[in-house]
């Protein structure tokens, strides 16, 4: 199985892991400033932008990751993460892969909160009836704070789109595995970001994680949503090369 990947730049290795509505085009906006400093590193997970859904054996996310690293010849490197791919950065921060953390609206193990619920419910029911198209674009008003521009908007619903298209296609569907959390045991220091206009089980994630994590500090953005990073994107990468 073969994991798109794409790399540029020389120096610190610095991984961009995509949230789980989106793929790896997420970081377009940063990407040329980030490689001016940094060597690095982007992937698709499997079933979204360039790598196929399927698998021969059960897999995860985060060892997917780790084998594109280990190809590449990374034994240490800096992971800024976005949503579901906070997961994977923090799975990966375990084995003591991770230099630094930046987490942006991070999710976590606390319970459903209402909105989230409302959210999946719709989901699905959209999803069973075969309109992934409404769904794609339920998941770009949903996860878009309000400073998002209809471009932004409808790069979020394709790449939204492209995903469920190919994840629905998969027969068999492949087995994916989750390794569980340590919170305690991940020394790496971390920026543990939050939206302000995000759902409430994003904004409780983030302070807990903010609270549970040996080395984290929590910022607050008072007009991001779920994706800052395509909302605001010239912030967000001052955010990051400042932190960095």
């Amino acid at each position: 199985m073969t994991i798109w990947y794409e790399e540029a730049g020389a120096g610190e290795p610095l991984v961009l892991l995509h949230s789980g509505v989106v793929d790896s085009r997420m970081w377009d906006p940063q990407w040329q400033a980030l490689s001016e400093r940094f060597r690095v590193i982007r992937v698709d997970y499997r079933g979204f932008g360039r790598t196929p859904f399927r698998a021969d054996e059960p897999y995860s996310d985060c060892g997917d990751v780790a084998a594109v690293l280990a190809e590449l010849g990374v034994t240490k490197a800096t992971f800024v993460a976005s949503s579901y791919g906070c997961r994977v950065a923090l799975q990966l921060a375990q084995p003591g892969l991770a230099e630094r953390l930046v987490l942006l609206n991070p999710g976590s193990e606390l319970p459903a909160t209402p909105d989230v619920e409302a959210f999946g419910t719709e989901e699905n029911r959209l999803l069973e009836l075969g309109d992934v198209q409404a769904a794609a674009e339920l998941n770009a008003r949903t996860w878009l704070g309000p400073d998002a521009t209809p471009d932004v908007h409808e790069r979020v619903v394709e790449m939204q789109r492209h995903a469920f298209t190919v994840q629905l296609a998969a027969d068999p569907e492949p087995s994916q595995f989750s390794p569980e959390l340590d919170l305690a045991s991940i020394q790496a220091p971390a920026l543990v970001v939050v939206g302000a206009h995000d759902l409430l089980l994003f904004r409780q994630s983030a302070r807990h994680l903010a609270e549970h994590l040996p080395h984290a500090e929590l910022v607050e953005l008072d007009w991001a949503g779920h994706l800052p990073s395509l909302e605001r994107p010239d912030e967000i990468q001052a955010l990051l090369l400042d932190y960095l």
